[in-house]
């Protein structure tokens, strides 16, 4: 008898409450350069090869530098239309940042630091840093194998984890909370967090603003999410290949109001974290329905391919624009 009330009482509470998941959404310090050995310039885990872009004209040699990944120094600023001039846009960028030996958080680490010039004249202005890329829901890992190609092992192919946690996260349900940690320096600045669901519809995440000094934990709460399991809408939905849902970063949004001062922004990112209830419960299922029938990679391939070219095109272009700049270390002939 008391057994099945002990049973009772648990059944009760686990109905009142929900358990949610917590997952890093990206995570800076683990976007450093390490990749190739002698002259880092990448981040080998998370690096993109878009040769694809190249045409005819170009070595084998010159093909295998046409490569770019998540790196920090890789990450890009891009201002609202009406703040952009030449002064604004060559001074604002992203650079790593190492922390210092001694620091109360993250000592030794590497983080994202953020550099954006504001126009000087009163108006509203805002600033997006975005990866280099569109980055991949569906994409296979790949690693560098002895003869410097990207290639995908045998147990990865098909599984689409290549940025899981690298600004992507999978079997998100309701999002519960969202928190970042950054580094502020007295500047009145608000910023938001863009993310995008598997519908390619974008959510803009107001975290706050950038008035403090030091380390803090900004956190937005969905102000909709139900608590209480007997308050929520009970369904039953397909699962493969109908529920696929995720979140993914599309990027950082700095706001400068038109009332406060313009000039020089700097501030430091560490990482970005998601708190969500799981869509289904049970990903490791009996059979991987993604490595049989290969739905959800099929559906991105046209999408990932654009975004290859379109991001090889642009890098061919700076590549070939960095070749005809003067190299003041070159000797004229």
């Amino acid at each position: 008898m008391r057994r099945s009330v002990l049973f009772v009482l648990v059944f009760l509470l686990l109905l009142g409450a929900v358990a949610a998941d917590e997952a890093v959404l990206i995570d800076f310090a683990t976007l450093t350069a390490d990749y190739p050995a002698d002259n880092p310039r990448h981040n080998e885990r998370t690096l993109v090869d878009y040769s694809i872009a190249a045409g005819t004209s170009f070595t084998e040699e010159e093909k295998a530098e046409m490569r770019i990944s998540l790196a920090i120094d890789s990450w890009e600023v891009d201002l609202a239309s009406s703040s952009r001039n030449v002064t604004t846009m060559v001074d604002s960028m992203v650079r790593s940042a190492p922390v210092r030996a001694g620091a109360s958080r993250y000592e030794g680490e590497t983080v994202m630091g953020v550099r954006v010039r504001f126009p000087t004249e009163p108006f509203n202005s805002w600033a997006l840093i975005r990866p280099p890329f569109e980055i991949p829901a569906f994409a296979d890992l790949e690693v560098v194998d002895d003869t410097g190609q990207l290639v995908v092992p045998q147990e990865e192919q098909g599984r689409g984890r290549k940025f899981d946690n690298f600004g992507v996260v999978k079997n998100v349900g309701v999002l519960r909370s969202v928190s970042m940690n950054v580094h502020g320096l007295n500047f009145p600045h608000s910023v938001a967090i863009v993310l995008q669901d598997e519908n390619n519809r974008e959510h803009e995440i107001l975290m706050g603003n950038l008035q403090f000094d030091g380390w803090r934990t900004l956190e937005w709460r969905n102000p909709s999410y139900i608590t209480e399991v007997r308050n929520r809408e009970v369904r039953t939905m397909p699962l493969y290949p109908n529920l696929s849902p995720m979140r993914k970063l599309i990027g950082i949004r700095v706001y400068r109001d038109a009332s406060q001062v313009g000039g020089d922004f700097i501030t430091y990112i560490k990482d970005i974290t998601l708190t969500y209830d799981r869509a289904v419960l049970q990903l490791e299922r009996d059979i991987d329905d993604e490595a049989v029938w290969g739905i959800l990679q099929t559906r991105e391939e046209t999408r990932r391919d654009a975004e290859l070219r379109r991001l090889g095109n642009i890098q061919v272009l700076r590549y070939l624009e960095d070749r005809k700049m003067h190299d003041p270390d070159a000797i004229d002939g």
